[in-house]
Protein backbone atom coordinates (compact mmCIF):
# COMPACT_ATOMS: atom_id res chain seq x y z
CA UNK A 1 0.00 0.00 0.00
CA UNK A 2 1.32 3.46 -0.85
CA UNK A 3 0.56 6.94 0.40
CA UNK A 4 -0.21 8.04 -3.16
CA UNK A 5 -3.87 8.85 -3.74
CA UNK A 6 -5.55 7.90 -6.99
CA UNK A 7 -7.90 10.12 -8.95
CA UNK A 8 -10.68 7.82 -7.73
CA UNK A 9 -9.75 8.68 -4.13
CA UNK A 10 -9.27 12.38 -4.80
CA UNK A 11 -12.74 12.86 -6.34
CA UNK A 12 -14.49 10.98 -3.57
CA UNK A 13 -14.91 7.40 -4.72
CA UNK A 14 -17.88 5.87 -6.49
CA UNK A 15 -20.50 8.61 -6.36
CA UNK A 16 -19.02 11.06 -8.89
CA UNK A 17 -18.46 8.19 -11.31
CA UNK A 18 -22.07 7.03 -10.87
CA UNK A 19 -23.15 10.58 -11.82
CA UNK A 20 -20.85 10.46 -14.84
CA UNK A 21 -22.27 7.16 -16.07
CA UNK A 22 -25.86 8.32 -15.62
CA UNK A 23 -25.19 11.61 -17.42
CA UNK A 24 -23.49 9.77 -20.28
CA UNK A 25 -26.26 7.21 -20.77
CA UNK A 26 -28.97 9.87 -20.76
CA UNK A 27 -27.22 11.16 -23.86
CA UNK A 28 -26.72 7.71 -25.40
CA UNK A 29 -30.44 6.98 -25.08
CA UNK A 30 -31.17 9.98 -27.31
CA UNK A 31 -28.28 9.55 -29.75
CA UNK A 32 -29.31 7.99 -33.10
CA UNK A 33 -25.74 7.20 -34.13
CA UNK A 34 -24.78 5.41 -30.91
CA UNK A 35 -28.02 3.98 -29.51
CA UNK A 36 -28.19 1.03 -31.96
CA UNK A 37 -24.81 -0.19 -30.66
CA UNK A 38 -26.22 -0.73 -27.17
CA UNK A 39 -28.67 -3.34 -25.89
CA UNK A 40 -32.30 -2.36 -25.26
CA UNK A 41 -31.73 -2.49 -21.51
CA UNK A 42 -28.78 -0.26 -20.63
CA UNK A 43 -28.35 -1.32 -17.00
CA UNK A 44 -25.61 -3.88 -17.63
CA UNK A 45 -23.76 -1.48 -19.93
CA UNK A 46 -23.95 1.21 -17.26
CA UNK A 47 -22.52 -1.13 -14.65
CA UNK A 48 -19.70 -2.28 -16.92
CA UNK A 49 -18.74 1.31 -17.76
CA UNK A 50 -18.89 2.30 -14.10
CA UNK A 51 -16.68 -0.60 -13.03
CA UNK A 52 -14.23 -0.01 -15.88
CA UNK A 53 -13.72 3.72 -15.38
CA UNK A 54 -13.53 3.50 -11.60
CA UNK A 55 -10.90 0.77 -11.89
CA UNK A 56 -8.98 2.75 -14.52
CA UNK A 57 -8.89 5.79 -12.24
CA UNK A 58 -7.84 3.85 -9.15
CA UNK A 59 -10.67 1.95 -7.46
CA UNK A 60 -10.24 -1.65 -6.37
CA UNK A 61 -10.15 -4.01 -9.41
CA UNK A 62 -13.87 -4.79 -9.44
CA UNK A 63 -14.11 -4.73 -13.22
CA UNK A 64 -11.29 -7.22 -13.60
CA UNK A 65 -12.76 -9.49 -10.93
CA UNK A 66 -16.09 -9.55 -12.77
CA UNK A 67 -15.05 -9.50 -16.43
CA UNK A 68 -11.31 -10.17 -16.62
CA UNK A 69 -8.89 -7.97 -18.53
CA UNK A 70 -10.70 -5.02 -20.15
CA UNK A 71 -9.51 -5.83 -23.72
CA UNK A 72 -11.24 -2.69 -24.98
CA UNK A 73 -10.51 -3.16 -28.67
CA UNK A 74 -11.68 -6.75 -28.62
CA UNK A 75 -14.88 -5.94 -26.73
CA UNK A 76 -15.68 -3.13 -29.18
CA UNK A 77 -14.67 -5.02 -32.34
CA UNK A 78 -18.26 -6.10 -33.18
CA UNK A 79 -19.24 -2.44 -33.58
CA UNK A 80 -18.37 -0.33 -36.58
CA UNK A 81 -16.59 2.67 -35.07
CA UNK A 82 -15.41 5.39 -37.39
CA UNK A 83 -14.48 9.01 -36.84
CA UNK A 84 -18.13 10.10 -36.61
CA UNK A 85 -18.98 7.55 -33.91
CA UNK A 86 -15.80 8.43 -32.03
CA UNK A 87 -16.60 12.13 -32.13
CA UNK A 88 -20.22 11.73 -31.01
CA UNK A 89 -19.26 9.31 -28.21
CA UNK A 90 -16.51 11.67 -27.04
CA UNK A 91 -18.77 14.73 -27.15
CA UNK A 92 -21.30 12.97 -24.92
CA UNK A 93 -18.66 11.60 -22.54
CA UNK A 94 -16.92 14.95 -22.08
CA UNK A 95 -20.26 16.66 -21.46
CA UNK A 96 -21.07 13.94 -18.90
CA UNK A 97 -17.72 14.54 -17.15
CA UNK A 98 -18.65 18.21 -16.87
CA UNK A 99 -22.23 17.46 -15.76
CA UNK A 100 -20.94 15.10 -13.07
CA UNK A 101 -19.02 18.01 -11.56
CA UNK A 102 -15.42 16.82 -11.73
CA UNK A 103 -13.13 19.67 -10.73
CA UNK A 104 -9.60 20.31 -11.98
CA UNK A 105 -7.21 18.59 -12.28
CA UNK A 106 -9.47 15.50 -12.42
CA UNK A 107 -11.58 17.02 -15.20
CA UNK A 108 -8.60 17.54 -17.52
CA UNK A 109 -7.16 14.12 -16.73
CA UNK A 110 -10.46 12.47 -17.56
CA UNK A 111 -10.93 14.49 -20.75
CA UNK A 112 -7.44 13.48 -21.87
CA UNK A 113 -8.04 9.80 -21.14
CA UNK A 114 -11.42 9.68 -22.89
CA UNK A 115 -10.00 11.44 -25.97
CA UNK A 116 -7.24 8.81 -26.24
CA UNK A 117 -9.60 5.90 -25.56
CA UNK A 118 -12.16 7.07 -28.12
CA UNK A 119 -9.49 7.34 -30.80
CA UNK A 120 -8.02 3.95 -29.84
CA UNK A 121 -11.38 2.25 -30.47
CA UNK A 122 -11.76 3.44 -34.07
CA UNK A 123 -11.88 0.28 -36.18
CA UNK A 124 -13.22 1.61 -39.48
CA UNK A 125 -11.31 3.76 -41.94
CA UNK A 126 -13.80 6.26 -43.35
CA UNK A 127 -11.23 8.04 -45.49
CA UNK A 128 -8.84 5.64 -47.14
CA UNK A 129 -5.61 7.19 -48.37
CA UNK A 130 -5.55 5.04 -51.50
CA UNK A 131 -6.63 6.52 -54.80
CA UNK A 132 -8.62 4.43 -57.23
CA UNK A 133 -7.21 4.78 -60.71
CA UNK A 134 -9.65 4.98 -63.59
CA UNK A 135 -8.59 2.84 -66.62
Amino acid sequence: MTDRQTLYDIVGGDEPFRRLVEAFYVRVEQEPLLRPMYPDNLEESKEHLFLFITQYFGSPPRYQELRGHPRLRMRHAPFSIGQAERNVWLTHMLAAVDDAGFAEPARSMMHEYFERAATFLINRNDHPNSIELQG
